[in-house]
């Protein structure tokens, strides 16, 4: 029986190894003619992909190589996060009020304490949306019996100390939707549209209707001419966390009718004016000004201490915010995550700070040279992010054994059939995920290209079938 058992071995592992040794030469072969590829000229790809059951690398090029990583580095912010926080992790978003109540006047200020929850106010879940949640505290405030407020409505963001963006994003990401910076109070998403009416000769200035979500008041400079049919949204914003002034330039398509998104300079200011609006609209009188924490702080003035709870609003689970966060790769909640979960580890608020700390805890889980995980940011926006293939898949591998992986797995989108989340900016291109071949292997694997000639669209179809050879 012994004897018998250990042929049984002997044959599956003879059977695994040659398995193994023919889907190497499978994908290898591939890997060489897209290498050969005229558009990779003046570029370089790196792909490894691991066996999960085994851990053993099965094929790997260039796999210690630092590569811009782009929106891929998500996928790494997310299984910090889930190991952090917990996939039932909830943002805390408190309505507080300082001073007392006399006869409906309140004679102190309403405050919003914020705790980093990237959906507040977003139109992504029902329970985040901004009229929903205006609602909420609207109520809470008058059922409170307040029916005027002598004070200021306050935002405080003081958690992340203020609305930043990441060391190394560039100028012309930072006004873009994708571009918001982070606070410890966002609202909407940081994000505000702008609608134009392109009427006219091409090379004509384009009328600026209206702008859409925004109660503050920042101040639009409209330099966005008429382009040609066909031409699309050529349009870029030019702000800064703070800006009072956004700049538009560029062009807009002639036949194209559509809602332009730009970054708010500062969300929290913007949700405590869209407070202030509600309750005007309910009746209830604000005598002074909006502002925030931050505002506060750099007027050398103090919160207000002693303050009573109106309402404490629960964010969705972390396992639900990860679904838009993969799905639709939006930048500001991996910043969020990344902040939040380095501050939940004592860590200070600044993101370089956070980064810093997130290649040490990989380094202490796995072993990761620090050098191969060189973030900067959570979302993979900075063109300064350089990380490994191989420091990818095992941060994955690592997922894989954790108790919240079938959360992580669900959230990760079905690309090409594949489980895999894409990344991509000017020249980079990248997917990092998971697939069963069809042999039974689970197989982890990342594939980055970075400095990539010709159209992203092109050079995604040859990547794709790299990819198939996984199958």
């Amino acid at each position: 029986m012994k004897v018998y058992f250990a042929l049984v071995v002997l044959f599956l592992s003879f059977h695994f190894n040659a398995f193994s040794q023919s889907l190497a030469e499978k994908i290898g072969k591939s890997f060489a003619v897209f290498e050969a590829d005229r558009n990779l000229k003046y570029g370089i790809a790196s792909l490894t992909v691991m066996n999960a059951r085994t851990g053993e690398i099965i094929y790997s090029k260039y796999e210690n190589l630092g590569m811009a990583p782009a929106s891929t580095l998500k996928a790494v912010t997310l299984a910090t996060a889930y190991h952090v926080l917990g996939k039932d992790f909830r943002y805390r978003t408190d309505l507080l009020y300082s001073g007392v109540i006399n006869n409906g006047i309140l004679e102190g200020d309403i405050i919003i304490k914020g705790s980093g929850d990237p959906s507040l106010g977003s139109d992504h879940y029902r329970e985040t949306r901004a009229d929903v949640i205006l609602k909420r505290w609207t109520d809470a405030i008058k059922a409170a019996g307040i029916k005027k407020v002598v004070g200021r409505i306050i935002a405080d963001d003081s958690m992340f100390n203020g609305q930043m963006a990441p060391e190394g994003w560039i100028w012309t990401d930072m006004g873009q939707y994708y571009g918001a910076g982070v606070s410890a109070l966002n609202w909407r998403e940081n994000k505000m549209g702008v609608i134009f009416s392109a009427k006219g000769r091409v090379g004509n200035p384009v009328s600026l209707v209206k702008t859409v979500s925004i109660s503050s008041d920042v101040e639009i400079v409209n330099e966005v001419k008429i382009g040609s049919a066909g031409s699309g949204d050529q349009v870029y914003a030019y702000s800064a966390p703070y800006s009072k002034k956004i700049i538009l330039r560029g062009t807009y398509g002639s036949d194209l009718n559509k809602e332009v998104e730009i970054s708010l300079p500062d969300g929290a200011y913007e949700a405590a004016s869209s407070l202030k609006l509600a309750l005007i609209k309910q009746g209830i009188v604000v005598d002074d000004k909006v502002t925030t924490a931050f505002l506060l702080q750099s007027e050398g003035k103090d919160l207000p201490a002693n303050t009573k709870l109106l309402d404490r609003y629960l964010s969705p689970n972390l396992d639900q915010l990860a679904y838009w966060f993969l799905k639709e790769s939006i930048n500001l909640y991996g910043e969020a995550l990344l902040k939040t979960s380095a501050f939940h580890e004592g860590i200070a608020t600044k993101t370089s700070d956070a980064a810093a700390w997130e290649k040490k805890f990989w380094a202490n889980q796995l072993g990761i040279d620090e050098g191969a995980l060189k973030i900067m940011d959570g979302s993979g926006l900075s063109p300064e992010n350089r990380v490994s293939t191989l420091s990818m898949v095992k941060v994955l591998n690592e997922a894989k054994k954790q108790s919240w992986f079938a959360s992580y797995y669900e959230n990760i989108p079905l690309v090409n059939n594949m489980k895999m989340k894409s990344g991509t900016i000017d020249g980079v291109l990248g997917y990092v995920g998971y697939h069963t071949s069809k042999g039974g292997t689970p197989l982890i694997f990342a594939f980055l290209v970075n400095n990539h000639e010709g159209r992203a669209s092109s050079m995604r179809q040859k990547m794709f079938k790299v990819l198939d050879s996984l199958k």
